[in-house]
């Protein structure tokens, strides 16, 4: 029986993985609605929640912090998948959503908005422009003679990424003192929004949606280009498709929280390890795992230093780091 024991365990786990990943992001919006610079009793919050207190403290569960915990959510998921999608395509695990250089088009934009000292209200839709040229930019350079395989498009891309950080680099150096912690905080990720960051939410569903349903061409195509070609896979159209996707959501991503690191790296390689091999598995328990870590990650850049804010980036960095250094030992093994 003690044999049997793990074999049933480990068929089961997948099972159970959608359900356990649902509680855990129940308990982190629980949480991040609780915790902050003035904590609420749980009484108190559940009154809230049901409409039967009004107040200060309403405002600040349902118009402050509600709103950041979707945005948390969104930027995750959107984050987690695109991170999925990009290791499939590049067929790299250490792949993540801004290996190709889409954050940092984004953040030239957004950064340019800031030294010329225009309303932040451009911010966002100067950078979803710039992630966008990035886009194509870098599509355009790894099919310039007519073909592109993974290995061009990742090379591409960190080129096209450094030369952003280049850029990058220079802003922060000529830009005055008054707008450059305000630049830094974006760079690192900010995720004080102030509204309901709905058409990203509806995005994101999207997005999940249809990588759902080319899931099993997806779990193909991972076996490698000749494999899903030889399975009746168009190899070609099935990429072109998880470039745009993956980039798009990125370029939603930093549009709506600047540059957060570690959640696209770290999250498929966690779902993989619990279970998750196939990618109608891995597709909405990334999504749900990457907006829970997210949330969790800024209720505690909200609250460690509290009444002041961490960026959630540096947050995330030091969860990502000890956690995927863990996960290479656990691949290892």
């Amino acid at each position: 029986m003690s044999d049997e024991m793990p074999v049933t365990m480990s068929r089961s786990l997948p099972l159970l993985l959608p359900l356990l990943l649902l509680l855990f992001l129940l308990l982190t919006v629980l949480l991040a609605l609780k915790l902050g610079s003035s904590h609420l009793e749980w009484v108190t919050l559940w009154q809230i929640l049901l409409g039967e207190e009004q107040g200060v403290r309403a405002t600040v569960v349902l118009e402050l912090r509600l709103p950041r915990i979707v945005a948390a959510f969104v930027v995750g998921g959107l984050l987690a998948l695109a991170g999925l999608l990009m290791q499939v395509l590049l067929r790299n695990p250490l792949a993540d959503p801004y290996v190709l250089g889409v954050s940092g088009g984004a953040a030239v934009a957004a950064l340019l908005i800031l030294l010329l000292g225009a309303s932040s209200v451009w911010m966002a839709p100067a950078a979803f422009v710039g992630a966008l040229l990035s886009m194509l930019l870098v599509f355009g350079l790894a099919r310039l003679r007519g073909s592109w395989e993974p290995m061009r498009l990742l090379l591409t891309g960190v080129v096209v990424a450094a030369g952003w950080g280049s850029i990058i680099t220079f802003l922060l150096a000529v830009s005055p003192d008054q707008t450059l912690r305000s630049m830094v905080f974006w760079l690192m990720g900010d995720l004080g929004q102030p509204t309901l960051p709905l058409w990203e939410l509806l995005l994101l569903l999207l997005g999940s949606v249809l990588a759902y349903l080319m899931a099993r061409e997806i779990n193909v195509l991972a076996r490698g280009g000749e494999q899903a070609a030889a399975f009746g896979v168009s190899v070609e159209r099935l990429r072109l498709v998880l470039f745009l996707l993956a980039s798009l959501l990125t370029a939603t991503a930093v549009t709506l929280a600047g540059s957060v690191g570690f959640i696209g790296l770290v999250v498929p390689h966690m779902i993989r390890l619990m279970g998750g091999g196939d990618h109608r598995l891995l597709v909405p328990a990334s999504v749900l795992l990457g907006g829970g870590l997210l949330i969790l990650s800024d209720t505690l850049a909200r609250t460690l230093l509290a009444p002041q804010q961490l960026p959630v980036g540096v947050v995330t960095a030091m969860l990502g780091v000890p956690l995927f250094l863990y996960l290479l030992q656990r691949s290892g093994r």
